[in-house]
């Protein structure tokens, strides 16, 4: 995470998936595997900085609509799901309801 730049970041990732991958501990072989598979997508992060908290958080949301619009169809859903999501303000008055 510190390092000062994208060569200094891959030297030391390739040391740690040394370590890992000789090391006799079965999660640590199973991680350095995944991270294997990933290995240009975890070097692009080291310019973007971007991970994926904010689309598993949206998930999260569109699960839960999915959930309470369980036997409705698509639609409904589909209308939930745009409820749930577009930071609407319903706290606005509606000019047109009588007050």
């Amino acid at each position: 995470y510190s390092s000062p730049d994208l060569f200094s970041f891959e030297q030391a990732l390739k040391r740690w998936y040394f370590w890992a991958t000789h090391s006799q501990l079965s999660p640590m072989i199973k991680v350095a595997k995944t991270i294997k598979k990933h290995w240009n997508g975890v070097l692009h992060w080291v310019d973007s900085k971007i991970n994926n908290g904010i689309l598993e958080g949206l998930n999260s949301v569109l699960q839960a609509a999915k959930r309470k619009a369980r036997g409705y169809k698509v639609k409904h859903f589909k209308t939930m799901a745009f409820l749930l999501t577009g930071k609407l303000d319903f706290t606005a008055q509606n000019p047109y309801l009588p007050t």
